[in-house]
């Protein structure tokens, strides 16, 4: 047997005798055993939300609190495809919504210490850049500087080229980070800690640049390549950021400029509703005045934009199931009818299957939300772990482990058990 230890800045192996292996592996699992038991969850497949709990975990940095997207750079999207990114580093949005599911789960320590990582990038760099107060992204310690770049001499994983290191991303424009980062503000206002007089300036920043800046082409969740464009999901996550900052401001009677707040928010929920929804489509689509679909609309109802027994929302749940879904597995648009400005297909989206769970069950069709559910647990490695992706024939697709995967089969697991009662 051999250990690594850490000398320096190095990493050195030394023999390691058969009982200080044995130790160190108990320790291991007690470490491992005392955190799962602060776990609130008694639900239905409580096995499965709690190994999704570990990989969340196990994601994140201890020093400074930061959640990475995934540990891996440039596993194919498509076997022989250019879709192969670096996803070692720390997307807000992501980030934001793993402490939605640890919260939920009662993990209020790892909450805590991202929301200070947050509060540390709000303050060092919310004087503002071209793509607004907050990078899309950052490494686990802070830096800001992730340029890409390929690797050519490495022929990547089955022969997938580019390898690729660093992210491009990190310079876009994604309005919809904003909502992420303080709908999780909100939840650990409401499920954690008050929210501090300096955190409450700093969400204050965020939302005036937002009122400010909302309505204006941009990226997308999807980190497109083609082009700016109006996606219906930014709109929907600046009326986040706006209305659940005005809810913690009337909760706590905090000084916010509420009249121009509201407005803006108000003014976001018409523009949706009048320019997001096709008649000819029945169905709230990906750009506004288009007829596009997008499974990130699925976050509509989740995020309490909608009543999930809308009637508007309800032909968008049928028109989704009828062009996106495949035996309960959701792609997250087709690039043929929306080009993204790359080559190649991709696999149905693992967080847009979960999500589609939450709306079916929001919706009270909960036995096609079990049966989608159980499903998608079936794609699982014997591990019970997922990539960003599951592909034809069902192998997995993307960086592995995902986080956004894992937060989402959290999310959608609670509300399905707590719906079938």
């Amino acid at each position: 047997m051999f250990a690594l230890d850490r000398v320096g800045d190095d990493v050195a192996p030394r023999g390691c005798p058969h009982a200080e292996a044995e130790q160190e592996f108990i320790s291991t699992v007690a470490y491992w055993r005392r955190w799962l038991s602060a776990s609130r969850y008694r639900g239905r497949w409580r096995e499965t939300v709690h190994r999704s709990a570990l990989t969340l975990k196990l994601l994140t940095y201890a020093p400074t609190g930061a959640i990475v997207a995934a540990p891996t750079t440039s596993l194919p999207e498509q076997i022989g495809g250019e879709r192969n990114w670096d996803y070692r580093y720390v997307w807000i949005r992501d980030a934001a919504f793993c402490v939605y599911a640890l919260l939920r789960l009662g993990f209020t320590g790892e909450a805590e210490a991202f929301m200070r990582f947050l509060a540390d990038r709000v303050t060092r760099h919310g004087n503002g850049c071209s793509s607004g107060p907050l990078q899309v992204m950052y490494g686990i310690d802070g830096r800001t500087g992730l340029t890409e770049c390929e690797l050519d001499h490495l022929e990547g994983y089955r022969g997938s080229t580019p390898v690729r290191i660093g992210n491009a991303a990190a310079q876009q424009l994604q309005l919809d980070i904003y909502g992420a980062l303080i709908d999780s503000v909100y939840l650990y206002d409401k499920w954690g800690q008050p929210i501090s007089s300096d955190h409450w300036d700093a969400v204050c920043a965020l939302v005036d640049w937002v009122c400010d800046h909302w309505n204006q082409p941009d990226e997308g969740i999807w980190e497109t390549r083609g082009g700016r464009k109006n996606f219906l999901y930014s709109r929907l996550m600046c009326w986040v950021a706006i209305e659940r900052a005005i809810r913690m401001a009337n909760h706590h009677g905090l000084p916010a400029n509420m009249p121009h707040w509201a407005q803006t928010r108000d003014g976001i929920y018409r523009k949706i509703m009048r320019r997001g929804w096709s008649p000819a489509r029945q169905a709230f689509v990906q750009h506004e005045d288009d007829d596009v679909l997008d499974a990130a609309v699925l976050m509509m109802p989740l995020t309490k934009f909608i009543s999930p027994t809308d009637p508007k929302w309800l032909a968008t749940l049928d028109a989704l199931t009828a062009d996106l879904v495949s035996d309960s597995l959701v792609y997250r648009y087709d690039p043929a009818a929306s080009p993204d400005g790359l080559r190649g297909a991709e696999g149905t989206f693992s967080i847009c299957s979960f999500w589609y769970v939450e709306a079916l069950t929001r919706a009270g069709r909960l036995d096609e939300a079990r049966l989608a559910f159980e499903k998608m647990l079936t794609y699982a490695n014997h591990l019970g772990l997922y990539a960003e992706q599951v592909g034809h024939t069902g192998e997995q697709q993307g960086n592995f482990p995902q986080a956004f995967t894992h937060f989402a089969l959290i999310s959608a697991a609670f509300n399905l058990d707590r719906a079938l009662g």
